[in-house]
């Protein structure tokens, strides 16, 4: 009796194992059929799998050598938080060498230090003038000095990646930030009026000469000039502006926020080094956290932290492998995955996926340069397990809409066999 209970329970489960791989080659069929529409010639890599089960679903040349483009504003995100912890601040503090303040002379020298808070703006700024006007400074003997050296002075990331030739640019990227680094002025030119746009040249410089006129004109007398310097040691700290990781985390997955990445990059090896940011102190943290976390990284190189230059180089099971160390980093998981955009809600992928079935959300990070469009994040559900999912595409024919389109399809696939088999 008892074998013959055996022998069915057996044959269950055979039956069992039989019914999911049966499901599974119906879904790969399903894929190859939304994949066979686009060009042979279309360079892809896709991984789709299961973290708990560690169940890989489909993978298809998840170690070939791919361009990311913005995707790789997950290895620059996830390494920050890892490193720094979702409560870390940036800051811009406004510091002076003047010991004693209470005679409302300031007998010395401002400082305004940037360290990597690239959100600092014109009205906070303003908030340091109503600080000093609070503190009843009516004059200041010494300079308005503005200091960045808590980042090299390479600005720009042609100077800092041999042979650059991207077509996005950013400006300069600096510890020290003020309004993105720009300055906006309206101009009339005929009967028109337009906006034009320009760039820093020197962004400590530029800032410290602002500040100074803003501060002329809020009838503090300064005798000094403005001008770009170091901080010294002995010093007081009279106000501060700051953002926490978290914070800016969201702002650059959700939007795909180049500048802020950027400068996110510069802060991270600031950080790893106890030195001084730079692309070679980042470069080896992201390297050191992909190794610490044993994910793939061979074929893996990020040079810059926004994905625009075309030599960053991953692979979709490194891609993978990112995702998966954030998804069980039980301290960071919950501010990584809210920073990702929300399909057919928030951010990049606000417009895609709104038809998913009922109960399915789609969290990711999207990436596209001129003829590469990628795709990465996780597929999740109330009460089934969660899917990451990897797609990358480079291509000579066809519309960025267009392979969207397949990335959409496949993913709206995966939310319905996930919703018949629940098992998976």
């Amino acid at each position: 009796m008892i074998r013959i209970l055996l022998t069915l329970l057996l044959g269950l489960l055979g039956l069992s194992n039989f019914n999911l791989a049966s499901s599974k080659d119906k879904l790969n069929d399903q894929i190859s059929v939304i994949l066979s529409k686009i060009p042979s010639d279309t360079k892809t890599a896709i991984l789709i799998y299961n973290p708990l089960t560690q169940d890989t679903i489909i993978a298809q040349n998840i170690l070939t050598p791919m361009i990311p483009a913005s995707v790789t504003k997950i290895y620059t995100t996830a390494t920050a938080l890892s490193l720094m912890g979702k409560e870390y601040r940036f800051s811009t503090i406004l510091f002076t060498d003047d010991q004693n303040i209470k005679d409302g002379i300031i007998n010395g020298n401002l400082y305004l230090k940037g360290f990597g808070n690239a959100t600092f703006t014109s009205e906070e700024l303003n908030n340091f003038i109503s600080r000093l006007k609070s503190l009843g400074i009516k004059e200041i003997t010494g300079n308005i000095i503005g200091d960045d050296t808590y980042f090299d002075n390479i600005y720009y990331r042609e100077d800092w990646i041999e042979d650059e030739s991207a077509n996005v640019k950013l400006p300069p990227i600096s510890a020290l930030v003020l309004d993105r680094n720009k300055t906006v002025s309206l101009r009339k030119k005929g009967r028109r009026r337009i906006y034009i746009t320009e760039n820093f040249k020197n962004p400590p410089l530029n800032i410290a000469q602002k500040f100074k006129k803003l501060i002329d004109e809020n009838d503090i007398k300064v005798k000094g000039t403005a001008k770009a310097g170091v901080t010294p040691d002995n010093v007081i700290e009279l106000s501060e502006a700051s953002i926490s990781l978290s914070e800016l985390i969201a702002m650059i997955n959700k939007h795909s926020d180049n500048f802020l990445a950027e400068c996110l990059f510069k802060s991270i090896g600031a950080f790893y080094s106890g030195k001084q940011g730079n692309s070679f102190y980042s470069q080896q943290a992201i390297q050191e956290f992909l190794k610490k976390n044993n994910i793939y990284s061979t074929n893996t190189e990020i040079v810059d932290g926004s994905g625009i230059s075309r030599f960053d180089q991953i692979t979709a099971a490194s891609v993978n492998g990112v995702l998966e160390t954030m998804y069980f980093d039980l301290r960071n998981y919950e501010t990584f995955y809210n920073s990702l955009s929300y399909a057919g809600v928030d951010g990049t992928l606000r417009n895609r996926m709104s038809d998913l079935p009922d109960g399915y959300v789609f969290k990711g990070k999207t990436g596209t340069l001129n003829s590469v469009i990628g795709l990465t994040g996780y597929l999740t559900s109330d009460d089934k397990d969660d899917l990451i999912i990897t797609i990358l595409f480079e291509f000579n024919r066809g519309s960025w809409n267009f392979y969207r389109d397949i990335q959409d399809e496949i993913i709206k696939a995966l939310a319905n066999w996930k919703k018949e088999n629940p098992e998976f």
